[in-house]
């Protein structure tokens, strides 16, 4: 478990819950048009005119979704903003406030706290999103960090999940399991330490796959292309549990079907030479791994030469009807049904 040196640790018993919110939230900057008032009343008012609102709400808790034997709290914190922004940018929309909420035990000094919060801060900067509100609590039950992020978009630019169409080109983003493989390396590496504490960790030239996994980035800039080349996608999702669990729900929620073609995957080199490593089929981290934060999302055939050009969104598959279910095309010219085997909480 994470250990704080006493010579450096404010006790937040000396601050008291108001004490630590102001303290916190004096470095707080408001730059977000739509913001009209954010921390300091009984709630933030923001005004989107004629746009449509989005909202989504992520829980992080420590034992579950992060360990802290390995993962930086700035990282935390900036990891928290970023798995939030992406809900709403695949609704294809702006992500503009966040609310950032925290409970945590009295082993937490002063200083980490105010570690998770830079890590926020920085998160909110990089995307031009303002922090207007949050709440502070006491946790027996270890780490808990809520983040609710808000947006608006065009209504009739909302990507829904449900909007694919038979023919439409099944499209991702960057690439794929690289975040799966890093977290395999950070496990690794723990429990060596565990079983001997002299050991130092050994993650030399795998900066790309740590990072995927500790600090990963929110897609804005996928939204702003497809904007920008004239693109609204049929439907799309973000892939935070793996890429068959998202093919799925896609086609679950539009009826559909799909083929996937696994030589189409994108895979980091990197990514593919560690998975190897550890004997895991790459193609596998892709498929059941996630945390990658990649946008998949659905466009008709008619617009392949505006996307055939970007470095990158890759082309996988395309949708069928719904008769024909979701299968994967191996390298080989096997044809396997997609199934969702990604990550969840509530299995043992």
């Amino acid at each position: 478990m994470l250990e704080f040196d006493n010579t450096e640790r404010t006790n937040l018993g000396e601050l008291g819950e108001f004490g630590l919110i102001s303290y916190l939230t004096k470095a707080v900057e408001i730059n977000e048009p739509s913001t009209i008032k954010g921390i300091g009343d009984d709630a933030a008012v923001l005004d989107f005119a004629n746009k449509k609102t989005l909202i989504s709400t992520d829980l992080l808790l420590e034992g579950i979704h992060f360990d802290l034997r390995y993962v930086p709290l700035k990282h935390l914190g900036y990891k928290a903003v970023q798995v939030n922004l992406s809900d709403i940018y695949a609704m294809n929309g702006k992500a503009s406030q966040i609310t950032f909420s925290i409970g945590l035990s009295s082993k937490f000094p002063l200083e980490a706290v105010e570690e998770i919060y830079q890590g926020a801060l920085i998160a909110c900067k990089k995307y031009n999103v303002d922090l207007v509100g949050g709440d502070t609590s006491a946790s027996v039950q270890g780490l808990v960090i809520s983040v609710t992020s808000i947006g608006f978009v065009d209504e009739n630019k909302i990507a829904y999940r449900s909007g694919a169409q038979e023919g439409d080109l099944l499209c991702v983003s960057g690439d794929l399991g690289a975040a799966y493989i890093g977290l395999q390396l950070l496990e690794r590496e723990k429990n060596i330490f565990l079983e001997n504490p002299n050991i130092q960790p050994d993650l030399e030239g795998k900066d790309y796959i740590v990072e995927r996994q500790l600090k990963p980035e929110a897609r804005r800039d996928i939204v702003e292309l497809l904007a920008e080349i004239g693109i609204k996608p049929n439907a799309m999702i973000d892939v935070s549990d793996g890429l068959a669990s998202e093919i799925i729900h896609i086609c679950e929620a539009s009826n559909k079907g799909c083929k996937l073609y696994e030589d189409k995957i994108p895979l980091d080199s990197m990514t593919y030479e560690t998975a190897r490593e550890f004997g895991i089929d790459p193609t596998v981290c892709a498929l059941n791994g996630g945390e990658d934060y990649e946008l998949l999302f659905t466009v008709p055939q008619s617009d392949y030469d505006k996307i055939k050009g970007s470095m990158d969104i890759t082309v996988i598959g395309h949708i069928t009807e719904a008769s024909e279910g979701c299968h994967m095309i191996s390298k080989s010219g096997k044809v396997y049904p997609i199934t969702a085997q990604g990550w969840n909480a509530f299995k043992d």
